[in-house]
């Protein structure tokens, strides 16, 4: 297997003091583990590298290194360089995006979301809060604020199936840039 560029997401690091991951040691423990061209993004847990392997065997690497090394549970969810530019492609609120980029999130869980993730999501919502599947992502117009939602994380993990965790379309397209500049 070639080497590919992954994005890697951790899901609940630094926020509120919680689940604490300075980005410095990660970077270190990656390069450990053999990735190479290892880069974080902001301090919210996105890892950017190359490896040869595949992206499920790299979730289960890093959470166990993370677990080991820091003492943290912690889920991790990794795509290919290519399959974050075709979730980008994919983003069904692109006049959102460009007026409210902080308030549409891409939502990825560990196992493809279950085939009524986005009805059931989209039954719970608040207002005029939108969310869509588009293959496997979902999508979440946030129109009044993430802090006014009904969709809890725990709410999200259920209705998907598994693990979920969000990037802001801002935080979304500078990942990609990243991955774009080291294929």
């Amino acid at each position: 297997m070639r080497p590919a560029t992954f994005i890697a997401l951790l899901r609940g690091v630094n926020v509120s003091g919680h689940n604490r991951v300075p980005m410095s040691d990660l970077r270190l423990a990656c390069a450990g583990l053999g990735w190479t061209a290892v880069q974080t993004y902001i301090q919210s847990g996105n890892v950017l590298f190359r490896a040869a392997a595949s992206a499920a065997s790299l979730e289960e690497e890093l959470e166990r290194l993370i677990e080991r090394e820091l003492g943290l549970s912690i889920p991790v969810i990794v795509r290919t360089a290519k399959a974050w530019s075709s979730c980008i492609r994919g983003n069904p609120f692109p006049e959102a995006s460009q007026t409210e980029p902080n308030l549409v999130m891409l939502a990825l869980s560990k196992a493809t979301p279950k085939q009524d993730a986005a009805e059931q999501l989209q039954a719970r919502a608040v207002g005029d809060e939108r969310i869509a599947r588009v293959g496997d992502a979902l999508w979440i117009h946030f129109s009044r604020g993430v802090g006014r939602t009904r969709l809890s994380p725990a709410l999200l993990d259920r209705l998907a199936g598994s693990p979920v965790t969000m990037r802001n379309w801002r935080t979304a397209l500078k990942l990609e840039e990243l991955a774009q500049s080291m294929v």
